[in-house]
């Protein structure tokens, strides 16, 4: 049966073969890193209780091709070479105390919860995880868990980890923690340190449910020298709450609110296994990719909310650039203006981010094929309401997205200088490279030039992605370029979406820059001709040789309008594969579970630039 297979020679000679703006670009300036800013160890509260019992330690050396253990699936390894650079973000909520219940003797008032949480029955494990939880999204923490002295020390724990296996100019760790407010729906963010000097313990959901609060305290570190910045993920479980257009207490967003939001959370997570945060069908119904991975829109998976209930405005990046735009030519501020990255999110102490190498997010709870929903569950675990119903949410789950930066080194100030900067991309798991500049009277031939969007760049002729351009009476060029991931499938189309909004509408529009196998975009639809590649559901094999190694385009819009507020990302899109309940199924000589598609097609998203009109400047 075809498996994934990545060697540093495949990839070299697939840049010798056809990517000469790669090739050539790469070692000169600015090279892409891949690494996943968003993982969990036996340290947070659910991934103890579905069984975990892997280290920040044993994150470090999964992600550079270590085995690790996994109560379910035995042993799983990383699919793909070495990542570049890691952050374990653990909950900040009873940071490293649930592992205490594990302990033989408990007090009286753990003895019940100790004993749920130890159980060998899945059920009871899942109720005594909802016991725990309840407090978190309540924010009012239960007294006989919250233990200061402990949660400190398993934070230093979690520091000294990250200074053990930083290698820099190799393998870069960034201290991180997850902060976890769900009143009733997703507000989670990921809070990345630039250094070692932290604070003494992290912010967590039981100090405050309210984001603003956070970026209070994360202003404070900053005026004390120590920098950080917080990544929002999932937005499409926050039932409109993550984007929305008041602050969390109903007031209107105003100049200040928008000020700080921006200077603490200039990326947004994107993609990972609880779904893609980009856009939907019924937000953007003219963009026919929108479908990708979804998973916040069911009502199951957000507290107490009806299908006619669910709010889609506010749970996607792209509606939430979109608002920024017309926050920014009515009033003057943008609380909107982030670039992308993607990650994983396991609770397993390391991500899978290749289908067919997919182990699940949650130990016991969704290591097996039958506990994630791609084959049927055995007789005895069958009648069980809360197993099935776990079955079924974890077949919606995606494998783990990653981060990508483009950065002149691997150590944790380039890096994370990249990413506040914005000069960040993100994929849904393979290690596609993508790269958008923006500027004017680029030479034709840019794309082809050995070096040519470093020095358009350091020259200060292109505005790379993060960045801001003034707008002209003439439209900019777009130089945009894509690199497959020489172990996943071919690239087939390359697109710039742009979002605009003028006289106070706003609009947006997905448009096909670059096909594979040689072709144009129809003049007419702005589409490449439609994919005829098909795979193998019997084996899961695809026809060799399909899809590009490489697109690259340098685009002008036709429709600029230098009065106009603007911004444009890339998004490259591979030609299909297996998903992974394909796989699974595959593997166990079933037919695919017809609840989700059987193929998917994997893809990656610059961050935007932005199009300054020619008579304002904010930022």
């Amino acid at each position: 049966m075809p498996m994934r297979a990545w060697t540093r020679t495949a990839a070299a000679a697939l840049l010798a073969a056809g990517a000469t703006m790669g090739a050539a670009d790469e070692p000169a300036g600015r090279h892409a890193y891949f690494g996943d800013l968003h993982v969990h160890t036996l340290y947070s509260f659910d991934a103890f209780v579905f069984g975990i019992r892997t280290t920040p330690d044993d994150a470090y050396r999964y992600a550079r091709g270590a085995p690790l253990p996994h109560p379910a699936a035995g042993e799983i390894r990383l699919g793909g070479p070495p990542l570049d650079f890691l952050a374990v973000t653990d909950h900040a909520e009873y940071l490293g105390v649930i592992p205490e219940l594990a302990a033989p003797a408990q007090p009286e008032c753990r003895r019940e919860l100790a004993a749920l949480l130890n159980s060998p029955t899945l059920a009871e494990v899942m109720q005594g995880h909802s016991r725990v939880a309840r407090g978190i999204v309540t924010g009012e923490a239960d007294p006989n868990l919250d233990d200061v002295g402990v949660q400190r020390a398993t934070w230093q724990d979690i520091v000294a980890a990250a200074e053990r296996h930083y290698r820099p100019g190799e393998f870069t760790t960034f201290v991180g923690f997850e902060y976890t407010p769900h009143p009733g729906a997703n507000l989670h963010r990921n809070v990345i340190f630039r250094g070692a000097r932290v604070p003494e313990a992290p912010f967590g959901a039981l100090q405050s449910l309210d984001p603003e609060d956070l970026w209070s305290w994360l202003d404070g570190l900053r005026a004390d020298g120590v920098e950080a910045m917080a990544i929002p993920h999932n937005a499409n479980w926050s039932n409109g709450a993550m984007f929305a257009l008041t602050r969390s207490d109903g007031a209107l967003i105003d100049a200040a609110y928008a000020a700080q939001r921006a200077r603490n959370e200039p990326l947004i997570e994107i993609t990972q296994t609880k779904g893609t945060s980009e856009t939907h069908p019924l937000l953007s119904p003219n963009d026919e990719w929108a479908g990708f991975e979804l998973f916040g829109d069911r009502p199951s998976h957000l507290s107490g909310v009806s299908a006619e209930q669910v709010r889609l405005p506010g749970s996607y990046g792209r509606q939430a650039l979109l608002d920024g735009l017309a926050m920014a030519a009515r009033s003057g501020f943008n609380p909107y203006r982030f670039g992308f990255v993607g990650s994983s999110d396991p609770h397993n102490t390391g991500g899978s981010f290749v289908e067919s190498d997919y182990a699940g997010k949650l130990g016991i709870r969704d290591g097996t094929p039958p506990l994630r929903g791609s084959v049927p569950l055995p007789v005895e675990d069958a009648g069980s309401a809360p197993v099935a119903a776990a079955a079924a949410q974890q077949l919606y789950w995606g494998s783990g997205g990653l981060a990508g930066v483009w950065a002149t080194e691997n150590t944790r100030e380039a890096l994370y200088d990249a990413m506040r900067r914005g000069e960040t991309f993100a994929t849904s798991g393979p290690r596609i490279r993508i790269r958008l500049l923006a500027g004017y009277g680029l030479p034709a031939d840019l794309l082809d030039r050995p070096g040519g969007l470093d020095r358009a760049q350091a020259q200060g002729a292109a505005t790379p992605m993060g960045g801001e351009l003034r707008a002209r009476a003439e439209a900019p060029e777009l130089a945009v370029w894509a690199l497959r991931d020489p172990a996943s499938a071919g690239l087939e189309r390359l697109q710039i979406v742009k979002l605009w909004v003028r006289d106070g509408v706003v609009g947006e529009q997905v448009v096909d820059v670059a096909c594979a196998g040689g072709h144009q975009p129809d003049p007419a639809t702005g589409r490449c001709p439609a994919t005829r590649v098909t795979v193998d559901l019997a084996d899961c094999s695809q026809p060799a040789g399909a899809g590009a190694a490489e697109l690259k385009a340098l685009w002008r819009d036709p429709e600029h309008r230098p009065e106009d507020r603007a911004l444009y990302y890339a998004r490259v899109i591979e030609h299909p594969t297996c998903r992974w309940s394909t796989w699974d199924a595959v593997r166990a000589g079933l037919v695919p579970n017809p609840a989700v598609p059987a193929t998917i097609q994997e893809r990656a998203w610059s961050s935007p630039v932005w199009l300054l009109p020619v008579a304002h400047r904010n930022r």
